[in-house]
């Protein structure tokens, strides 16, 4: 008998299904339809494909697909079998999925079928037993290999601390880490932003965020599953189609991007967000003004939150209560967070210093990485997030800089470092340094800095074309400008400021 907790991830967010299991629960657009029968029945069939290829618990699925409603019945089935799901940005590389593989060793592969070709390879190199395709239309051999199989399925049982996913994160030092979260840290969270957001039944999400991070799939995902809502589900974000569909609709959940491009839309306006009640925005800065012009068109202020890939969501704006712009607003229930100096003690108010936070959504650590695991975290239990910040006296955290030198584009965290070491491998070049410049649309504009080597003559386009050809497009500058010294302190560090100021109307 199986003595584990019954705290599988799937078995919390079916609680919360309607009773009308016929009832629709994705809207995928032109009259493709899926009820909760729907996600509930396929899901199981996927579940028992993974039962029958034999695989050992725990199992990590890599999966690299275009968004579409089987992706989300993929990762669904991959909990239920008590399996761990590995979501891959769809702009990833070969080269990148190369290190992936190698480092998570994953028992399947799931991939878009125009990518088999250059993925299937490197699968077989890195020894992963199968390889599978989905495509955005349905089609692809996975869905062809679980046709046959029951449509029911008992959900594995998991203790709380059994691993569902792990995110990958772009990496300080150019290796991306595996953050590695639990049931029961993803449940948790689930549940709490549940309740802090007032979901309710007759929801509907306006879903167009892509389901390879945090955002799309575990907080926008998990509230309308837990809540029993319906979702309308789009592939991708357009900026007309989201103002044809809001008034369908009554949440949203965006990145600072999204609400710029709607602002920039002369069709947006109160009418189109009558029955809307919230608004969410998050993975970047939401700026000051962006939030004002937002409540003056609309009438309706965005909710902006505060989280990680190693943790989920930690602070919010409250749901009843004063959503104050430039911030990220309070700390969840049941999460802690400090600002501490550099020697650990804790701020006054509005002084700024390195934000910790500790709780049941917190991640365990990085997969196979005990040593980044244990500095990432303080004697007494709290992770260190790499975010400098400080609260004002009403407890309100504002986010004021990133100690990881962290840029954020369009809503996609880049590490300067990563292209800074495929930059500096290059011929002709002596050195580089990555920055992110202040962008209207994107929030930062990944810019490169490189030094030529002495009589080298360095072509700008082609070395963007070289770096398209190596890391995934969101990652590539773009600009990049060629000089012959990088500007220093008296301790030797390159001056990144001055180069940020420098370049900044370039």
């Amino acid at each position: 008998m199986d003595t584990r907790d019954d705290c599988n991830l799937y078995a919390l967010l079916a609680r919360g299904f309607p009773r009308d299991r016929g009832a629709c629960a994705l809207d995928a657009g032109d009259g493709l339809l899926y009820s909760w029968d729907d996600i509930e029945h396929a899901s199981a069939a996927l579940a028992n494909l993974f039962a029958r290829l034999g695989l050992p618990r725990g199992a990590r699925i890599a999966v690299q697909v275009e968004k579409s409603p089987e992706a989300l019945l993929l990762y669904l089935a991959t909990l239920r079998a008590g399996h761990v799901h590995l979501p891959l940005n769809t702009a990833y590389q070969p080269a990148e999925i190369d290190y992936f593989l190698g480092d998570a060793e994953p028992s399947v592969l799931v991939c878009s079928p125009a990518n088999l070709g250059r993925l299937e390879p490197l699968a077989r190199r890195h020894r992963v037993a199968h390889v599978f395709t989905l495509g955005a239309d349905r089609r692809g051999t996975l869905l062809e290999a679980a046709a046959g199989e029951a449509t029911r399925f008992e959900t594995v049982r998991c203790a709380a601390g059994d691993l569902a996913c792990i995110v990958y994160t772009s990496g300080t030092t150019g290796r991306s880490k595996g953050a590695m979260l639990s049931h029961a840290n993803i449940g948790s969270n689930a549940l709490t932003l549940h309740h802090y957001w007032r979901w309710r039944s007759g929801d509907v999400l306006l879903h167009m965020l892509p389901i390879y991070h945090v955002h799309g799939l575990f907080v926008a995902v998990h509230g309308a599953l837990l809540s029993g809502s319906r979702m309308i589900w789009r592939a991708r974000f357009d900026a007309k189609e989201a103002i044809a569909l809001l008034p369908q609709a009554t949440v949203f959940m965006g990145v600072p991007t999204m609400y710029v491009r709607l602002l920039d839309e002369p069709g947006f306006d109160a009418a189109v967000c009558r029955d809307m009640r919230l608004f969410v925005s998050g993975s970047a800065p939401l700026l000051p003004e962006t939030f004002r012009q937002f409540e003056a068109r609309t009438g309706r202020r965005i909710l902006e939150r505060y989280g990680m890939s190693e943790t989920v969501m930690l602070t919010s704006n409250p749901y009843d209560g004063n959503r104050v712009a430039g911030t990220v607003g309070l700390p969840l229930p049941g999460v802690q967070v400090r600002v501490v100096d550099d020697a650990g003690r804790p701020c006054a108010v509005g002084g700024t210093g390195a934000i910790e936070v500790r709780g049941p959504n917190v991640f365990s650590g990085y997969w196979r990485m005990p040593q980044q695991t244990r500095e990432a975290f303080t004697a007494d239990g709290f992770f260190r997030t790499g975010d400098l910040g400080c609260r004002d006296a009403n407890g309100y955290l504002s986010i004021v800089g990133r100690s990881k030198d962290l840029i954020i584009t369009g809503g996609l965290n880049v590490y300067p470092k990563e292209i800074e070491s495929l930059l500096d491998e290059m011929d002709g070049v002596a050195e580089s340094a990555v920055i992110g410049l202040p962008h209207r649309d994107l929030g930062e504009a990944v810019t490169a800095v490189v030094v030529r080597e002495p009589g080298a003559v360095l072509d700008e386009a082609a070395l963007i074309a070289a770096l398209r050809e190596r890391i995934a497009a969101f990652k590539v500058p773009r600009r990049i400008h060629v000089v012959d010294e990088l500007p220093r302190n008296t301790m030797g560090k390159v001056q990144k400021n001055v180069l940020r100021a420098q370049y900044q109307e370039s």
